[in-house]
């Protein structure tokens, strides 16, 4: 549990990072969500999960 905790943290971190460094990046990136598809924004989140969980993997054994 306290894995998953610092986890969402990081995740936290990461993404305040953004808007607290380049809030127009984070705009332009919402702008380009909005107008793709569908179908690959969810092919990208597979992707990213699947990413994640061999990172995870990897790193935890």
């Amino acid at each position: 549990m306290n894995d998953l905790i610092v986890a969402i943290g990081l995740v936290l971190v990461i993404e305040g990072l953004i808007w607290a460094l380049a809030p127009q990046t984070g705009r332009r990136m919402l702008a380009l969500a909005a107008v793709t598809p569908e179908a690959m924004l969810r092919r990208a989140g597979w992707t990213a999960v699947a990413a994640g969980a061999v990172l995870v993997w990897l790193m935890r054994g």
